[in-house]
């Protein structure tokens, strides 16, 4: 047996309202697992589906004992969360992440447990030729783009779920006990030796995502007031230079007024109303920026669980850890 045939894989699969999904996804992930020749298993958190996905899990589990574990939340509390749920009782040396959208197709992990065989101990996709409609695809880069200059956390695809994370990695998430996270981001931010590769993307086989433009914004917002102040830092420049501006624009309208000698024109009523708008605007962006960290430390002191689990099914293998993870982050998936 050689040294790759010796690291057990784990795959952890959030799970919600994927019914027409599920059964094409679960055939497809056991042939690709059955020819690495490797220990695996697959645990799916189901997310509070609404459909008949949790009905369609646990049918799967008994058609294949041993090989998948199904995690039942007691509420929808978001992809993230139930992530983590799927890490708490994730035994293998290496665990892949990947959602039930078929949009990952998961004939492509085996590119990522090439790098990890290698030594790399994060290992993100990177989606080429993405099936997302444009708004998405924009959105994204954005998303990217700003994220990266913000944080620092230097990922050319964030929303791609298709991930590998070695065994230490994984433990250092579960040690973490902070209310809303991202885990990409924060499993950057513990890897020595990160890689990325690149995956095939495709159309949806069925369903619609629950990612709307609303919920993209509300993910760069975690992502920054997440893993830096650098929003705060910038907000305290900008009023500096605004402060500025306004002092430098009193002076001059005093020396126009009692050294000059001319009479400020009725048009600069304007002028000063577009400037106190201005000024109105910056002051409600700040207001709001302080806001998402202030919610943040609001979600920290309540402590409430990240994640409750109702009832597991199937052969776990390892031990299970059913015990609460603290508050829950991230928007949940409606």
């Amino acid at each position: 047996m050689t040294a790759a045939q010796g690291r057990s894989v784990s795959v952890v699969i959030p799970v919600y309202n994927e019914e027409a999904n599920l059964p094409l996804l679960i055939p497809r992930l056991l042939a690709v697992l059955d020819a690495l020749d490797r220990p695996s298993h697959v645990i799916l958190v189901d997310d509070g589906s609404r459909d008949r996905s949790l009905e369609i899990l646990r049918a799967l589990a008994d058609q294949h004992p041993g090989r998948l574990t199904v995690v039942e939340l007691s509420r929808n509390f978001g992809q993230h969360p139930a992530i983590l749920a799927g890490f708490a009782i994730a035994a293998g040396d290496v665990v892949v992440t990947l959602d039930a959208d078929l949009q990952n197709p998961p004939e492509e992990i085996p590119k990522l447990l090439a790098l990890t065989d290698q030594g790399y101990d994060v290992v993100g996709g990177v989606r080429q030729a993405r099936r997302d409609p444009l708004y998405r695809r924009v959105a994204s880069r954005l998303v990217n783009r700003v994220t990266g200059s913000i944080t620092g956390i230097r990922m050319s695809d964030y929303g791609c779920m298709l991930r590998a994370y070695a065994r230490e990695v994984v433990d250092l998430i579960n040690r973490c006990e902070e209310s809303s996270t991202f885990i990409p981001a924060l499993a950057q931010t513990f890897s020595r030796r990160p890689a990325e590769v690149a995956v095939r993307h495709a159309e949806r086989a069925a369903g619609a995502s629950r990612y709307s433009l609303y919920r993209l914004l509300r993910l760069n917002f975690d992502l920054m007031t997440g893993f830096s102040v650098v929003p705060l830092q910038l907000f305290t420049l900008l009023g500096f230079i605004t402060a500025s501006g306004g002092l430098a624009l009193g002076v001059y309208l005093l020396i126009r007024r009692y050294i000059l000698l001319r009479a400020s024109e009725a048009d600069g009523l304007f002028t000063l109303f577009a400037l106190a708008f201005l000024v109105m605007g910056m002051l409600m962006v700040g207001l709001g920026i302080v806001g998402e960290y202030i919610g943040r430390i609001y979600q920290e002191v309540r402590g409430r669980p990240r994640y409750l689990v109702r009832r597991v099914y199937g052969e776990a293998g390892p031990p299970l850890r059913l015990e609460e993870g603290r508050a829950g982050g991230g928007a949940p998936r409606a």
